[in-house]
């Protein structure tokens, strides 16, 4: 505990650069003997504190003094602030108030180099994502309800152990006690999560070499044309292998399940995009058109 408290009276000198014994005893609940001990204590480990008395006086550490690193270069130091940026990014617990502190021990202003944000542009998926961080973590059991490719609706409850980004979505991999299996969940089709108090002893480590949520018999992989105007969703949404040039626009490919969202998918495009094989997908997205416009046509 003394120990804890030294630390931290060092590192509000090193940022404060003066204070008083009463403040301390304050922050720290001890009394201003104690305080003074600690001092003392701090003075016989080499730390040069300086005492004044009298008005405008309190505890300080001697001008120019900065803790020595001496097993730490530059660049270390740097790397360091660095990471912890990173991991307070990636919002991991805790992190800022490490990050306050090492930045006050080696008086050194926080790199401001880098902002993650996991979720998407609406509230839910961002309380969603911590959420899910805040019971891989804890190791608690989630409940929620998800929408399978077929559409279905199930009620899960699954041991969570580690959240993917892949494929430019958000997946959460974990042990499925419904289906007594470890599974892949994407985060987009999971809907009213709440965190259970039932706990686990699962840990990542566990997790199947990654799989594919299909076999690979089930994928299809579609050429289309993409019309020129939409050149800001090709960029975005296919990768720089499968795209090519045209005098009009973009051929693309697309490996997919084919599934109730390859179609829907397709059909996003519009009127600037044209399935160019294989001929059973043409034939669908075709039928689905007829019956779209069905829907608008037949209106009285």
């Amino acid at each position: 505990m003394q120990n804890n408290r030294l630390f931290g009276i060092l590192y509000i000198l090193l940022n404060k650069q003066k204070t008083t014994a009463g403040e301390l005893a304050e922050k720290f609940e001890v009394s201003v003997r104690t305080i003074y001990r600690d001092i003392d204590a701090l003075s016989l480990a080499g730390i040069p504190v300086y005492m004044a008395k009298g008005k405008g006086g309190g505890i300080s550490l001697m001008d120019g003094f900065v803790l020595q690193k001496s097993l730490l270069t530059q660049e270390e130091r740097d790397q360091i602030l660095i990471g912890l940026q990173s991991l307070r990014a990636a919002q991991y617990p805790e992190t800022e108030e490490i990050l306050s502190k090492m930045n006050g021990l080696f008086r050194q202003k926080a790199f401001d180099w880098i902002e993650v944000d996991f979720s998407g542009w609406g509230r839910e998926g961002k309380d969603q994502f911590l959420l899910l961080k805040t019971a891989i973590l804890n190791k608690r059991a989630v409940a929620f309800s998800y929408f399978g490719a077929n559409g279905k609706k199930t009620q899960r409850k699954v041991e969570p152990l580690r959240m993917l980004y892949k494929g430019k979505a958000w997946y959460l991999q974990g042990f499925c006690r419904d289906r007594e299996d470890y599974r892949i969940f994407k985060l987009s089709r999971m809907k009213e999560v709440r965190v259970t108090c039932e706990g686990f002893a699962r840990d990542a480590s566990m997790l199947p070499e990654l799989q594919k949520p299909y076999d690979e018999t089930q994928y299809t992989t579609v050429t289309m044309h993409i019309d020129k105007a939409l050149t800001y969703r090709v960029y975005d949404e296919f990768d720089e292998e499968n795209i090519s040039r045209t005098k009009t626009g973009f051929e693309v490919t697309l490996t997919v399940p084919e599934d109730e969202w390859m179609y829907g998918y397709i059909l996003s495009f519009g009127e600037y995009a044209q399935v160019l094989g294989p001929e059973h997908v043409k034939r669908k997205i075709g039928k689905r058109i007829k019956k779209m416009a069905g829907n608008y046509y037949n209106m009285t």
